[in-house]
């Protein structure tokens, strides 16, 4: 019996000294740092495009003549990590013309193209010399369009062109191209 008591005494001692141990662990760990820099996106929505498509503005009437003629609205989207503005110009302060198959530079200047924007989801202003009820014309120069416009990935504005050229040219294809510059702040 003695030997039954001092087993099961043992058995009991290892038993406790077994429950008592903990499990070992260990832990590392590890810096992960983003290197962002700053990213500027903006493109035509209608192809998603920096290039967007041509805007033909035909004239087939005198009225059209008399008072202009207006395009449908072109649609811009701007992605950016900071605060942006967006600039407006033409390429050239003069149209070029195409007649019979040959380009030249026209007398038509800049000034018959006008610019309103008529939508504006960038969070941002409507500059100063530009508005969404009238149209204003454009010239050689940078110009601001949008100011202040908030960062995002879908920053939207929409304008729309008229051209008023009058009576004073000949018939021909004329084209210029607009240019749009946004730029973080």
């Amino acid at each position: 019996m003695k030997k039954i008591i001092i087993a099961a005494t043992a058995i009991l001692g290892f038993a406790s000294a077994s429950f008592a141990q903990s499990n070992a662990s260990g832990t590392a760990s590890q810096t992960v740092q983003l290197a962002l820099s700053n990213a500027l996106e903006i493109t035509f929505t209608g192809n998603g495009s920096a290039t967007g498509g041509t805007v033909t503005i035909p004239f087939t009437t005198v009225n059209d003549y008399a008072n202009g003629v207006e395009s449908g609205a072109q649609e811009i989207k701007v992605r950016s990590n900071k605060n942006f503005g967006v600039t407006v110009k033409t390429s050239t302060a003069y149209f070029s013309v195409t007649n019979a198959g040959v380009t030249t530079t026209s007398t038509m200047p800049a000034s018959v193209l006008g610019i309103e924007v008529s939508a504006n989801a960038t969070g941002g202003s409507i500059a100063s010399g530009f508005s969404a009820s009238a149209y204003n014309s454009l010239s050689a120069t940078a110009a601001n369009l949008i100011t202040n416009a908030t960062y995002g990935g879908n920053q939207t504005f929409s304008v729309k062109y008229k051209a008023t050229p009058g009576f004073a040219y000949p018939a021909g294809t004329y084209a210029t191209d607009v240019v749009y510059t946004a730029t973080q702040q």
